[in-house]
């Protein structure tokens, strides 16, 4: 006859089985090298027909020949695809914008409950700050 204390593990084993069999392991850094430096922010303007569009996040760093890097994290929030373009307009560190000679919307789809980033590079380094615009197509 089999010891209590097997008779214990044989049924604790038996119970966790099930739920071990179900889980997904993932192996990952403690302390990921590549930390997200997201901000608050209000410099993302949509129009009236893409209030289904969710800004989730906006990541900005400086690269090292100075640079100013954006990412920003966009979710269709809605059940159907929306189709949308967008530009990027830059400001010099006086809040003036930097003309540049071609500004053409880039389009971008997004399907339901999808997520996409927006990522650019300012054109010049003296670009201290920026303006995400979303248009229908």
């Amino acid at each position: 006859m089999p010891s209590r204390s097997l008779l214990i593990g044989l049924l604790l084993l038996a119970a966790l089985g099930p739920a071990g069999c179900s889980t997904l392991s993932t192996v990952e850094p403690g302390r990921p090298t590549g930390q997200r430096q997201m901000v608050t922010d209000l410099r993302i303007v949509n129009e009236p027909g893409l209030s289904n569009l969710q800004i989730l996040g906006v990541n900005t760093s400086t690269g090292p020949e100075g640079f100013l890097k954006i990412q920003v994290e966009i979710q269709n929030i809605s059940g159907w695809q929306q189709s949308f373009t967008h530009r990027v307009e830059w400001f010099d560190a006086t809040g003036m914008v930097i003309p540049l000679p071609t500004t053409t919307p880039i389009p971008m789809t997004l399907q339901g409950g999808e997520t996409k980033y927006v990522t650019a590079t300012a054109p010049t380094p003296r670009a201290k700050d920026f303006r995400l615009k979303l248009f229908n197509p």
